[in-house]
């Protein structure tokens, strides 16, 4: 055992940073070490789609907390480094410089990565991804004013995309494998209205696409659709979800699951071995499901309840998810999940309006709600859902009626 012990973090991501905080938060005396193999300290993820692909933020901005914080808090901050090996008897990890680490705690922090696009042509410059802050900088080479952007994926990172470059004054068609946008994560008139806002901000959106190939003479130039269409492209953007980073958790022979699978405590089957946020599988009380979630409070608070375990202070996590979406003016938040709905009623006007709230029932229990510039309807709806209560579906349709009188 190391004297003092030694706590390291791999992956500077929102759960690696909040995980390097809580341990000090929590009286952790040992050495921590931070290892990211990006070149910036911990960065906030959310604005790369939005105002720092738009140069509305820069670097600065985009931190977590600043150099000075992890200096005063004795954290070690290594960048540009990546763990290739980790070995669990004799607690070690080697880094790509040909460096070994020693550790008395781990914890994995270490994420997702997009998924790849299989397709002809889709290594050609001009095709992008955006998960980091480099893919930014990659994506914005290829932006221009009156440039023709391809968008494939409509769910969130690929709406939010298309938002930015309308923004910036590119011609902007998104194109979706499914029947509609944002098929697996919200209901058809959820989807509807998004459909209609991109369009009246002029995205064209085309459904049931197939793609057949990607062109270009040293540069994207078109994407060619299976029915014949080809659509001129000076950049494509890929937005096609993500896979978690588990190859460091197969190495210890821990069960990996859609995720690296954690207990109550972000604890793995390997002692002393935790991890946290978009890496982790892990199972939720409130909806008694196993879930892989990719957002900052699952990252946050899970990160805290590893601290604190590795603190002797165990905490179970039981949490609310939750989650936000910013296109244009409208600010959409999410509280709870609706997988296994069976009715959506409609609180205010989706069909021409921009504000409303789309609550999601399973028989008589409410499993979750999307606010679309409804801050207050999300505050309470995220407070009752944590506590456990459900409200009447008549009384939430009726906007005449308060709305925290529809709540049992």
């Amino acid at each position: 055992m190391l004297n003092p012990p030694h706590c390291i973090i791999v992956g500077g991501s929102h759960a690696g940073a909040q995980a390097a905080a809580s341990l000090r938060q929590e009286g952790y005396t040992g050495a921590v070490t931070l290892v990211s193999a990006e070149g910036l300290l911990p960065y906030h993820r959310p604005p790369l789609s939005k105002a720092f692909l738009c140069a509305d933020k820069g670097d600065e901005e985009l931190l977590i907390r600043p150099a000075e914080f992890y200096e005063r808090q004795n954290i070690e901050v290594r960048l540009g480094t990546r763990v290739t090996e980790v070995d669990a008897p004799t607690r070690s990890l080697l880094c790509d410089n040909g460096e070994r680490l020693d550790y008395t705690q781990l914890i994995l922090a270490t994420g997702a990565d997009v998924r790849r696009l299989a397709l002809p042509g889709a290594e050609l410059p001009g095709v992008c991804y955006l998960r980091t802050r480099d893919d930014v900088l990659k994506l914005r080479e290829f932006m221009r004013p009156q440039g023709r952007a391809v968008i494939i994926g409509a769910g969130y990172i690929g709406l939010e995309t298309a938002a930015s470059l309308r923004k910036q004054g590119m011609q902007v068609t998104v194109l979706e494998a499914q029947s509609r946008v944002l098929q697996r994560v919200t209901a058809p008139e959820v989807s509807e209205f998004y459909s209609r806002v991109h369009r009246e901000e002029g995205v064209e959106i085309i459904l049931d696409a197939a793609l057949e190939c990607i062109t270009g003479e040293g540069r994207v130039e078109a994407v060619l659709l299976a029915d014949g269409r080809r659509l001129p492209a000076d950049l494509v953007v890929v937005g096609i979800g993500v896979l978690p980073n588990v190859e460091l958790a197969r190495q210890l022979g821990l069960d990996c699951d859609n995720g690296i699978v954690v207990d109550e405590q972000a604890r793995t089957a390997c002692p002393d071995v935790y991890a946290v946020g978009d890496c982790t599988r892990h199972h939720n009380p409130i909806y008694d499901a196993w879930l892989r979630l990719e957002s900052v409070q699952n990252a946050t608070d899970q990160a805290r309840v590893a601290a604190q375990s590795i603190c002797g202070k165990p905490a179970a996590y039981r949490a609310l998810p939750w989650f936000w979406s910013d296109q244009y003016d409208l600010k959409l938040q999410i509280a709870g999940l609706s997988a296994g709905y069976d009715r959506v009623v409609i609180r205010g006007d989706h069909h021409q309006g921009r504000s409303f709230s789309a609550f999601y029932f399973h028989g008589d229990r409410l499993l979750a709600v999307d606010a679309v510039n409804r801050p207050k309807e999300f505050t309470f709806s995220k407070r009752f859902l944590a506590e456990g209560r459900t409200a009447d579906p008549r009384l939430l349709a009726d906007e005449s009626v308060d709305f925290q009188a529809c709540f049992n």
